[in-house]
């Protein structure tokens, strides 16, 4: 039974494997990016700029909020994030 378990662990995470990137692309080196990734992880759908902005808990100032859209497109670049329609960006899938 146990050997059975095992082999239905086994072909369950080999096929999980298949379907992560087989390199993870680097994100530029600055501390936002990792948290504008955690938000996009509990978002429940797209994000605007707006509200990222928010989730770093920086004032909503257009300077500010032009820097993360800024931001937001080199994720988007990289494959990491979508942008569906101008402005709204999600997870990629």
């Amino acid at each position: 039974m146990h050997l059975e378990h095992l082999a239905i662990t086994r072909k369950t995470v080999t096929g999980l494997a298949d379907r992560l990137p087989a390199v993870a692309p680097d994100l530029p080196e600055h501390p936002d990016y990792p948290r504008i990734l955690a938000a996009f992880n509990h978002a429940t759908g797209p994000l605007r700029a707006k509200d990222v902005c928010e989730a770093l808990g920086h004032e909503l100032l257009p300077k500010n909020v032009e820097g993360t859209r800024a931001k937001l497109k080199r994720p988007v670049k990289l494959g990491i994030l979508t942008e569906a329609d101008t402005g709204n960006f999600a997870r990629k899938q």
